[in-house]
């Protein structure tokens, strides 16, 4: 499960992105967005996992640009003090989830230079965190059992739970004491069949339904054996 890393909290001056969106937004509410933000994404902009609560003005660049599609996409509003969490996953890439207006700042913290009225400030809490946990998602029932086939097959491993969520099946999966090779291997035999997904562990708990809660793989294999 995730635990905390670290925490920073800073300001950033907002500057319209030129490029095309190409990050994944949504709306959890009405305060509330979710960004995807892959490994790619992070590399295209210089910028590593561990820089993500650092001062630097890269990471500040970057969450001007979600704040921007942000904005652009739902219409969110980010003018103000946010919480910002990050969660790094081991195969998706960071999940960034912000919620607007749960901070304690003066009333004069966040204020943007009133000449300066194209700029507008935001105020970040952002905490890091971690999650040893692999996920992957399939539109088909049929390729939920044939990646739990070859992961038994490779002597991977039996575990994982698996989840009903939005009319599609997730395998979930703690690879805290896992190798890194066993981790890469694991994640190479998932995407054959799905694709790595930004839902977290406390969506899936709250809005979907689970099916097998441990060893979904061995439980897969033992009842699908054709």
């Amino acid at each position: 499960m995730p635990h905390i890393m670290a925490c920073a909290s800073y300001a950033v001056i907002s500057d319209a992105a030129e490029e095309d969106p190409v990050m994944k937004i949504e709306r959890l509410g009405q305060d509330k967005i979710r960004i995807f933000l892959t490994f790619d994404d992070l590399l295209e902009r210089g910028i590593q996992k561990d820089d993500m609560w650092r001062e630097i003005p890269k990471v500040h660049e970057l969450f001007s640009e979600m704040m921007d599609q942000a904005y652009s996409e739902l219409g969110f509003d980010a003018n103000g003090p946010l919480a910002v969490e990050v969660i790094a996953m081991p195969a998706q890439g960071m999940v960034v989830i912000v919620t607007r207006g749960k901070m304690n700042v003066s009333s004069d913290a966040g204020r943007a230079d009133e000449d300066d009225a194209d700029e507008d400030m935001y105020e970040m809490e952002v905490t890091l965190e971690s999650s040893d946990t692999i996920m992957y998602m399939f539109k088909d029932f049929e390729d939920v059992i044939s990646a739990a086939k070859q992961l038994s097959a490779s002597e991977l491993t039996e575990e994982g739970r698996l989840y009903a969520y939005n009319g599609r099946w997730i395998l979930a999966f703690d690879t805290a004491s896992a190798e890194p090779a066993g981790q890469n291997a694991m994640i190479a035999i998932l995407a054959e069949f799905g694709d790595a997904t930004s839902v977290t562990y406390a969506v899936l708990e709250e809005y979907g339904k689970i099916v097998m809660p441990a060893d979904a793989v061995r439980g897969l294999c033992h009842h699908f054996k054709s």
